[in-house]
């Protein structure tokens, strides 16, 4: 894979540049060092993918993304050590388009380098996403759905079921900022992202917000008024009694949590109604999913093109009829509203299939 380097730090680039001595299968397209000349250096060479720090002169990290993605899009991986100086920047920049966030690899005191593996591993699930790398492993992966299920017809018990992607935190920030406080739905939200960026993003979207966000918990139970977040590099699962679970399983599914893999055993155990919502992302991660909800009964809604910032998890729902709706991110809100069965928010309406 082609790599493309921005940084403006010397010992950060040494170090990455120490990671890719041991990793033939990788090399260094170009090393920027900043955002403005990262935008120029995209535009002459197109790497397959940019690693890309965040705090830098001249242009920062999130304006990189946003510009790069809009005049030469590619792959991008947010590599930093840490958001605590300025909150809020890798969900910016994953709003703008970056894939993900993962911590930046340090060299330690013994000379060794640490975080190499976290880096090398999130890279090879991105070369699998994008189709670089081992082309074996492109073929998207097999997701276990429930087959025959009969519609759910229990409206004590509701939930709203995100998922998202390349895009996501804008586009929940959009959506989750304009429900009412009164909202009495279940709201659970699966974005792919690197576990240890979650609880940053958790606190961002709640100061944000008039619904209380929080991380999904082991053994947690959907909570009507609460937004509640996946937070693992595995996947997550409701289970028969109606609880969380964190699991490996699948673990040839390279999107992680796996949008798919959630919404699949909600369809299979969740008694009540609901709403299914794909949003902007790279891949075809949930799209089997949401056509199982639909199938199930719920209302499912996929966000359009032109407000997605990757049109790919959306597009692959849409081709397959998973969605009774193709709606930009400003109007998933009020249609969630809307479909509400009473002014007190108890339920979602059932949808014909």
């Amino acid at each position: 894979m082609k790599i493309a380097i921005v940084e403006d730090s010397a010992t950060a680039l040494e170090s990455l540049r120490l990671v890719f001595d041991g990793s033939p299968e990788h090399t260094i397209a170009w090393v920027a060092r900043n955002g403005a000349e990262a935008v120029r250096m995209c535009g002459q060479q197109q790497p397959d993918l940019i690693l890309m720090d965040l705090l830098m002169p001249v242009m920062d990290g999130v304006e990189a993304t946003r510009r790069i993605m809009a005049a030469t899009p590619c792959a991008i991986l947010v590599v930093t050590a840490t958001v605590s100086g300025r909150p809020g920047m890798v969900f910016e920049a994953m709003g703008a388009g970056a894939l993900d966030a993962v911590p930046r690899p340090v060299v330690g005191r013994d000379g060794r380098i640490k975080g190499a593996e976290a880096l090398l591993n999130k890279i090879g699930r991105i070369g699998k996403l994008i189709g670089v790398g081992d082309k074996k492993s492109v073929a998207p992966p097999a997701v276990s759905c429930p087959e025959t299920l009969p519609p759910t017809r229990d409206g004590r018990k509701s939930m709203l079921a995100i998922g998202c992607s390349t895009g996501g935190p804008n586009a929940l920030l959009t959506i989750l900022s304009a429900l009412p406080a009164t909202l009495l739905a279940a709201v659970v939200v699966i974005q792919h992202m690197e576990q240890k960026f979650t609880p940053g993003l958790v606190k961002w979207l709640d100061k944000q917000i008039n619904l209380p966000v929080r991380i999904i918990e082991e053994g947690d139970a959907p909570e009507a008024g609460k937004i509640l977040v996946a937070s693992t590099n595995d996947h997550i699962v409701l289970t028969g009694r109606e609880k969380f679970h964190y699991t490996p399983e699948p673990a040839d599914n390279y999107y992680h949590p796996s949008v798919d893999v959630f919404f699949c055993s909600v369809a299979e155990y969740w008694p009540g109604s609901g709403l299914g919502i794909l949003l902007t992302g790279m891949g075809r991660d949930g799209a089997k999913g949401l056509l199982t909800l639909r199938q199930r009964g719920w209302h499912t809604i996929a966000q359009d093109q032109a407000t997605s910032v990757v049109f790919g998890m959306p597009k692959a729902a849409i081709d397959i009829g998973a969605a009774h709706e193709v709606l930009s991110v400003d109007a998933i809100a009020p249609q969630i509203v809307n479909r509400m069965m009473d002014r007190k928010g108890y339920g979602f309406e059932q949808s014909q299939r």
